[in-house]
């Protein structure tokens, strides 16, 4: 993925898994989700084209999910 500022392309990033051409979505394994992960992505969305994603912690019993849309 392209990133842009002001027009112009300033580096690539490359998402876990683009969905659709629509959707990122951020995987993590983590013991718990912290506002660094919320603002990383956060700013993905702000350098990209992508308007949500979803960020998905792969914990014990069972996954969290966070949705954010730009």
């Amino acid at each position: 993925i392209e990133v842009k500022y002001k027009g112009d392309i300033i580096g690539e990033y490359f998402a876990d898994i683009v969905v659709e051409d629509q959707v990122i979505l951020e995987l993590k394994a983590i013991d718990s989700l912290q506002k660094i992960h919320e603002a990383q992505l956060l700013n993905y969305l702000k350098a990209t084209v992508y308007k949500i994603c979803l960020l998905v912690n792969f914990t014990y019993p069972k996954a969290e999910i966070k949705r954010f849309v730009l």
